[in-house]
């Protein structure tokens, strides 16, 4: 099996959209691929969003989609990776690997001072993967969040 990765484009709406209604999915979302599509593509005509499409041999397999931010105390660039998804079937064969590597070397190529994420605590497997890859826990802060619809 041969795994590919590369920067999505507009091109790639159709192949983008059953994987990130799948991930929505994954976050007990109900199934609305118009939605997903509709989402995607505005982020992509934008320009509010970078996604990163991996194959294994030509089929679609997963994605991971960075949004930019910045840090004012650092006066620069920080990614933050806020999807990546791999498709059950096509998981164990790299894919994830690869999602976080091509987001790592294009956000270094970018200058940013650093990527972040976050996941829930339970994800146990998405923790082992991101550490296998050098990722960093970090909680020097406290996090709080304003509701502004249900």
């Amino acid at each position: 099996m041969k795994t590919s990765i590369r920067r999505a484009t507009l091109d790639d709406l159709d192949a983008l959209t059953p994987l990130f209604d799948a991930y929505r999915g994954f976050y007990e979302q109900r199934s609305e691929p118009e939605l997903a599509r509709d989402f995607l593509q505005a982020r992509l005509q934008r320009g509010e969003s970078v996604i990163f499409l991996g194959h294994i041999d030509n089929t679609p397999a997963g994605f991971t989609q960075l949004y930019p931010m910045f840090s004012s105390v650092r006066a620069t660039r920080i990614w933050i990776l806020n999807d990546l998804f791999v498709a059950p079937e096509a998981r164990r064969h790299g894919v994830a690997q690869g999602l976080l590597q091509a987001a790592a070397d294009f956000a270094r190529a970018d200058g940013a001072a650093r990527l972040e994420l976050e996941t829930t605590p339970d994800n146990l497997t998405a923790q082992a993967l991101y550490r296998a890859q050098g990722w960093q826990a970090f909680d020097d802060t406290l996090r709080f969040r304003l509701p502004l619809v249900d």
